[in-house]
């Protein structure tokens, strides 16, 4: 059984047919790639899976159990977590307390208290900056404070949305540096990224979105060497 089952999903803004029937799985302990232009309805899919946006039709199952209508932080309670597009942090709270906020589903202090020291040798900066005024942080150090404060949750799975966007390249190398480190520390990952090479450098499998439908799907080795690929989205 896959951890995370999308099936037959369609989504509206109004007149706007966004998402048509979209299907896909992610099973447990995957790096899964979202990849498509801007408009693909990447973005939108995330967030009908979290909870954020309701579908017209279609089902979410998380562990076999349909979220379809489940409130978003009922969610979250249920081991998933969600970095946004844009960080999306508390500027006016410090980054202590932004990481804090990231474990409100949390009633265990020794818990939380775990979670905030795995969080800081993750993220060295973070902890540097602990006291620091979220706001004021460089855009790397906030997609790591974003980043730092989903993984509060002790999720099983996270949801990242570009989390490249807008960084350095030697930003960008560190952020999917620390993926895979996640990944490889035990969580799932379901990654929408606008930089498609770097999506499939480190993913296991990969889904193409085309207009709010699945274009093509495969092995992410595969997609990256597929030449109808490398022209439309890897810029070869």
């Amino acid at each position: 059984m896959a951890m995370l089952e999308i099936k037959d999903l369609e989504v509206y803004y109004g007149v706007i047919h966004a998402i048509k029937g979209v299907s896909f799985e992610v099973n447990e302990g995957e790096i899964i790639a979202l990849i498509g232009a801007n408009g693909a309805g990447k973005t939108t899919i995330l967030h009908t899976i979290t909870g954020l946006i309701a579908p017209k039709s279609g089902h979410v199952l998380f562990e076999g159990k349909d979220i379809t209508k489940t409130p978003a932080h009922k969610i979250v309670e249920l081991g998933m977590a969600h970095v946004p597009e844009g960080r999306r942090v508390f500027a006016q709270l410090s980054v202590y307390q932004n990481l804090k906020m990231g474990a409100y589903t949390r009633k265990d202090k020794a818990e939380v208290d775990a979670a905030l020291e795995m969080v800081y040798k993750r993220f060295p900066r973070l902890e540097e900056r602990k006291n620091q005024m979220a706001g004021t942080l460089s855009g790397g150090e906030q997609q790591m404070l974003a980043m730092g404060r989903a993984l509060m949750s002790h999720p099983k799975i996270i949801l990242m949305d570009e989390p490249s966007m807008g960084l350095s390249p030697i930003l960008v190398n560190e952020i999917f540096d620390i993926i895979r480190s996640v990944n490889e520390a035990g969580t799932t990952v379901l990654l929408v990224e606008q930089n498609a090479k770097k999506a499939l450098a480190i993913a296991n499998r990969a889904y193409v979105l085309e207009t709010g439908t699945i274009a093509t799907s495969g092995d992410a080795d595969a997609l990256m060497n597929d030449g109808a690929i490398k022209k439309a989205y890897l810029g070869e």
